[in-house]
């Protein structure tokens, strides 16, 4: 079918828009990641696709094309972190002060990275991994070289300026057959549709409110576990653990946040704690907060 009939089911509004067919989404993400159609119409298709509102089924089948394309590395006993690719922009990443506190149960972190995306312009994986020495338990996969076809579609998306279903999707490809995984989650119905995604790739997956759309806790949040297709829901207040770290809600620099990353204070470095006990939760050692973080401590 030519593309522009792909355009045409998602991009001429709510009477004639419609879910393309499996094969017909299938022949769409050949083509984008490809780019062997025109750049113009892969951006058109990705703008109006988010508009009229992407389907689960239509991202499943996306899910499944960008599947086969990844070149994979196993590391063993890791959790896969979910991080969006457009950054932090209004606090500093947790994620280098973690890695110590999981030696001991020998865990592994991996994490992607690439390019700035759109929308949110913070400081990217890649560029805390080029400016801080990670532990040798955190697994950093460029996307450039597991999925190069996502990874040179940059330059279209960041024309695009918006968010698209990639935002979506890219964020727990599981580079490193990792059998834990931690996403995040801004709105409750995102939950299901995470774990309908991406559940079945992995042994236990935690979905996390997290800080600016990370699975990094900084303030009173929720998570969710799935349980034999049951989802609960559970708090933390990082209060309870005499924890009073003020979360910024404001634009930092990329120096600060680095800095801040590299000297962290008392509280930050508890948090760090914090996050790790959610690891333990997530790689199943344990499954009640208090008691993972009277483990991590």
């Amino acid at each position: 079918m030519a593309f522009h009939e792909y355009i045409r089911a998602v991009g001429t509004g709510p009477k004639s828009n419609r879910e393309l067919k499996e094969n017909e989404m299938i022949d769409a993400m050949e083509c984008i990641l490809n780019q062997s159609v025109y750049s113009e119409q892969i951006a058109a298709f990705l703008l109006g696709w988010r508009v009229r509102l992407e389907t689960i089924e239509e991202l499943k089948t996306t899910f499944n094309v960008c599947d086969k394309y990844i070149k994979r590395q196993t590391v063993e006993n890791s959790i896969e972190l979910g991080y969006p690719f457009d950054g932090k922009a209004d606090n500093p990443y947790i994620l280098p002060l973690v890695a110590k506190y999981l030696k001991k149960f020998d865990l592994n972190i991996v994490v992607s990275g690439d390019e700035l995306q759109p929308a949110k312009k913070g400081l990217t994986l890649k560029e805390l991994n080029a400016n801080i020495k990670f532990d040798d338990n955190i697994h950093y996969f460029d996307r450039a070289d597991y999925f190069k076809e996502l990874s040179e579609l940059t330059k279209i998306r960041n024309i695009l300026g918006l968010r698209t279903a990639f935002n979506t999707v890219e964020k727990l490809l599981n580079p490193g057959n990792s059998k834990y995984a931690i996403n995040a989650a801004f709105h409750k119905p995102y939950v299901v549709k995470y774990n309908e995604l991406f559940g079945k790739n992995y042994e236990h997956l935690v979905i996390v409110k997290g800080n600016e759309g990370t699975p990094e806790i900084f303030s009173k949040c929720k998570y969710w576990l799935n349980k034999d297709g049951v989802i609960s829901e559970h708090k933390i207040d990082p209060e309870y653990f005499g924890i009073n770290y003020n979360k910024s809600t404001t634009v930092i620099s990329k120096e600060d946040s680095l800095n801040m990353t590299k000297n962290p204070s008392n509280d930050l470095e508890k948090l760090a704690k914090l996050n790790a006990a959610m690891f333990l939760i997530a790689s199943k050692k344990s499954n009640d907060i208090k008691e993972a973080y009277e483990m991590v401590d």
